[in-house]
């Protein structure tokens, strides 16, 4: 049992007329769960419900108001007729019958943002902005009679929203979305009364508080701003400062304090490379400002969320994806089970990477995200005897999702330790997340019938595999290893090993350019090595989730990795490395060479126990993928016995 106490953070609270169980609001996050006609739907419903006795107040996604001058794209949220209406009750009745309060997201447009250009129409924006993703197309500024018209449109979709019985109505100005185009000179140079001047410049989000305040009178009012958009030319603190002190007097119960824009994507999905509570810099600043309680986000943890509020710093304590990942996040710091939440471990991969591709949201580490009603762990009709090799993250996935249906579970582990490539791959400071999935799995499976046989390589004919019912094989991969001369050289260490302890020189030279190969170089170059990567493609970790990728990307350049993409190893002698290029051959100079050329899966077991009829090969050994794909698959393998 935890230790640490949480009484801040789970303070109830009021937020305006509305009483809170908690000072902690799951942020918004959209989830493309809706229907066809971006209404919600029971699946939407109940996981949003799931959330909310992990939170005082659950958030939706964004629900567009109006699709007068902008086409709404297919999955976003929607609350622009009546037709929402009985979704919207059905929201507010899941969350009132457990106690809980439910905020909903309401926005303007995405502007320049907007993913869909419609080639018939151009974009809106508050000005002739160049869209984001294409600089070709050129936005049209909003006329004022049309944004009288998007405004009242605010009114009657909180209107909806109170009539629903919805608790509260969150406003989506940031990250450079069509309101934040309005609020920053960077996209407003308009000359009207929407323009120039800051009070001007905020006219269009003041005037839609009043009227949500008008639609709604009772229900409290959020705002999420982005006090620093983090790139050149953007919006920056002290002018987000003026802002916010607007939107107070325009009646606004609460700040959401966030930086990014889509110039600086990292921020808006903030990866795990950026750290725990990265976006913390300035909430102090602006809850000393006003005198509406303010909001802090951003990787946040529970214990400096807990500083932060006892401190001062801010009122409330916004959790997005941790809450995603665990939807008993609040109840578990009640309960003194600190350690019994499922870390999020920040990797984009199936919340925001589904999102990018109009997917349902799902999760890594949580595989019931999106399938609540029907991923229900509840006792299989018969109790088997199962047995799984290999103990990364499939087949500890596996073991806990079988144990919980009532299976008794053995879990045999060559090495002597449990993660499998997790435990190597998880040593920077950047992934200590992922590290704390292991250990996560490690206290889940000591309360469950599951014995874990470290040290154990079975083979085919093992006897320990006799009294299996069902057998699991979730064993991984095998290094690649190309016909390179000089590759089994004294100076090459396999990047597995490398991660492990091997002993590594001053200049290393990193021999593949993937995922596994570029954090291991970033790992080394900041802990004071002369690192070089060596990628035959036209750059390194194209693997990784664009978003992500951003932030690696700048983190090599910033802490000083060489990186020579387009160019392909020839030869690894004792001197260094061979390398040929668009130029020519070159020698790079290099105490340790690292091989990380990738992986295959190890299917020798796999194949030795087909004939069995009893074993099922899930995870890397069928495939390499993500860790989530690992974790899903180890889950779905359980959930099918």
């Amino acid at each position: 049992m935890s230790t640490a106490t949480f009484s801040h953070v789970l303070e109830p609270v009021a937020l305006g007329k509305l009483q809170l169980r908690n000072r902690v609001v799951m942020v918004p996050m959209g989830t493309e769960m809706g229907d066809h006609d971006g209404h919600l739907t029971d699946r939407e419903v109940a996981y949003y419900a799931e959330r909310a006795a992990g939170a005082g107040l659950v958030c939706t996604g964004i629900n567009a108001v109006t699709n007068d001058y902008e086409m709404i794209a297919e999955g976003l949220g929607r609350v622009d007729t009546d037709a929402a209406t009985p979704g919207l009750k059905k929201l507010a009745d899941a969350f009132h019958a457990r106690g809980g309060a439910v905020s909903v997201q309401l926005t303007a447009g995405l502007g320049r943002n907007i993913n869909n250009v419609d080639p018939d129409n151009a974009p809106i924006s508050a000005s002739d902005n160049t869209h984001w993703l294409d600089p070709s197309v050129i936005c049209r500024p909003l006329e004022t009679a049309e944004i009288k018209v998007i405004v009242q449109r605010f009114k009657e979709a909180a209107q909806r929203c109170a009539e629903a019985g919805i608790d509260a109505i969150d406003i989506h100005g940031h990250t450079g979305y069509l309101i934040d185009q309005f609020l920053s000179p960077v996209w407003n140079r308009r000359e009207d009364e929407y323009g120039g001047p800051v009070e001007n410049r905020v006219r269009f989000a003041a005037e839609i508080i009043a009227a949500v305040r008008e639609g709604a009178p009772d229900l409290p009012v959020s705002f999420r701003l982005s006090v620093d958009h983090r790139f050149e030319g953007g919006r920056g603190p002290e002018e987000s400062l003026e802002i916010a002190k607007v939107l107070e007097a325009a009646g606004l119960d609460l700040l959401m304090v966030d930086e990014g824009s889509y110039e600086a994507m990292d921020y808006v999905f903030p990866p795990y490379y950026l750290g725990d509570n990265c976006m913390m810099t300035h909430v102090g600043t602006f809850k000393k400002a006003l005198s509406i309680p303010v909001l802090g986000c951003g990787n946040l943890t529970a214990e400096r969320a807990e500083e932060a509020i006892a401190n001062g710093e801010m009122d409330f304590a916004g959790i997005g994806r941790a809450l995603i990942a665990d939807p008993e996040w609040a109840l578990k710091l009640a309960e003194g089970r600190r350690e019994d939440i499922r870390p999020c471990i920040r990797c984009n991969q199936l919340c925001v990477g589904n999102a990018f591709v109009g997917k349902a949201l799902g999760c890594a580490v949580n595989p019931r995200v999106g399938m609540e009603l029907e991923r229900v762990l509840t006792p299989a009709e018969t109790s088997k005897k199962v047995a799984i090799i290999g103990a990364g993250p499939a087949g500890l996935e596996a073991a806990r999702v079988a144990a919980l249906r009532g299976h008794t579970v053995d879990v045999y582990e060559k090495s002597e330790q449990l993660g499998g490539v997790l435990w190597p791959a998880a040593t920077p400071e950047f992934k200590k997340e992922l590290r704390s999935m292991i250990f996560w799995w490690e206290r889940q499976l000591k309360d469950l019938p599951v014995t874990v046989h470290l040290g154990t390589e079975i083979t085919a004919d093992s006897p320990e595999l006799d009294a299996a019912d069902e057998i699991i094989v979730a064993v991984g991969t095998t290094p690649l290893a190309p016909p390179i001369p000089g590759l089994d050289g004294d100076n090459v260490v396999e990047v597995i090993d490398a991660h492990l302890g091997a002993d590594l020189g001053k200049r290393i030279v990193v021999c593949g350019g993937g995922l596994s190969g570029a954090d291991f170089a970033l790992e080394m170059q900041e802990a004071g090595h002369d690192v070089t990567i060596v990628e035959m493609a036209d750059g390194v970790a194209n693997d990784l989730l664009m978003i992500n990728r951003i932030t690696l990307l700048r983190d090599l350049a910033t802490q000083g990795v060489t990186v020579l993409a387009g160019h392909k190893v020839v030869e690894v002698n004792d001197k260094g490395v061979k390398v040929d290029g668009p130029d020519g051959p070159v020698q790079i100079a290099a105490d340790t060479v690292v091989s990380a050329f990738g992986v295959r899966p190890a299917t020798a077991l796999v194949e030795g126990l087909t004939a069995r009829g009893n074993a099922v090969a899930i995870g890397d050994c069928v495939k390499p993928a993500k860790v989530g794909d690992a974790i899903n698959a180890g889950f779905e393998a359980a959930f099918a016995l």
